[in-house]
């Protein structure tokens, strides 16, 4: 990214997230709670450690941006870290608040609220957090540059920034763009079959396997983050607001406001691409 466009993704306006129609995440993550197995919370927690690059996060303080279903709040929390969770979605919210009641009730060491990522106002009453955590969120405001640059401003001096974007591929991606605008705008009959189609040609491989091996319903397991590989999928398909970006443009646009990229994941699917980085000062 240029310091030009740089520039100029920074004063986007803030509109499509308020204007457009939104995914409702929340009732998706509903979904997912009552699927939600102690397998599926170590998974979480395994997935947060080796990215952070760490054994527990005892004595430090994590922001969760976009909580969603609250399941990498709890990894955090069951991992040491005094919790802060938020999220823009109401039913996200009341999900998080949720797991926070089944498994650490009335703690006051993790707390759980609405907000935005593009409410200033809001994010400068927070504070500031070693870790700052956005899993596949940013991208779904409608101004990426945006929450990214509010994301930035809330780590606190020598702190870790663990964000996850999704990967631009050009073409593909604008066609997403135009499937996932499709779905939100459709009757809510009609998107259990567009899902499907989608999970299929997602994991048709895997589903084959499965058959071949006699477990056929072994692809509706968990994902690599212990997510339900079916709401990854639903996730996915209706994730609008929808932007992408570069691993180029990510790591210029962060590094240039004094962080050090310590580990970076990415991929050449149209998935996230996920990003450690260090704030300097």
């Amino acid at each position: 990214m240029t310091a030009e466009t740089d520039t100029i993704s920074i004063r986007t306006p803030v509109h499509e997230a308020a204007q457009s129609k939104r995914f409702e995440f929340g009732k998706n993550w509903q979904r997912f709670l009552k699927l939600l197995t102690p397998e599926r919370i170590a998974a979480a927690e395994v997935s947060l450690c080796s990215m952070l690059e760490v054994n527990d996060l005892r004595g430090l303080t994590f922001l969760d941006i976009g909580s969603g279903s609250g399941l990498f709040s709890l990894a955090a929390r069951r991992l040491g870290a005094k919790v802060h969770s938020f999220d823009y979605d109401p039913q996200s919210v009341s999900c998080t608040k949720e797991l926070r009641q089944r498994y650490f009730p009335d703690d006051p060491d993790w707390k759980v609220e609405a907000g935005s990522v593009l409410d200033v106002t809001y994010l400068e009453s927070l504070g500031k957090f070693d870790i700052v955590y956005s899993w596949g969120v940013l991208h779904h405001t409608g101004a990426l540059w945006r929450a990214v640059e509010n994301a930035l401003n809330l780590v606190a001096s020598g702190g870790t920034l663990f964000i996850a974007l999704y990967n631009d591929q050009g073409g593909a991606s604008r066609r997403w763009a135009a499937v996932k605008s499709l779905y939100v705008r459709s009757p809510r009959v009609v998107r259990p079959p567009m899902a499907a189609c989608c999970f299929v040609w997602e994991y048709w491989s895997r589903i084959l396997k499965g058959a071949l091996c006699g477990r056929p319903l072994e692809v509706f397991g968990n994902s690599s983050r212990g997510m339900s590989a079916w709401r990854d999928v639903v996730d996915w398909v209706g994730g609008y607001p929808f932007e992408v970006s570069k691993p180029g443009e990510v790591f210029e646009f962060v590094h240039n406001r004094g962080f050090t990229l310590i580990r970076m994941v990415t991929t050449h699917s149209s998935g996230c691409n996920e990003f450690v980085f260090h704030k300097d000062t």
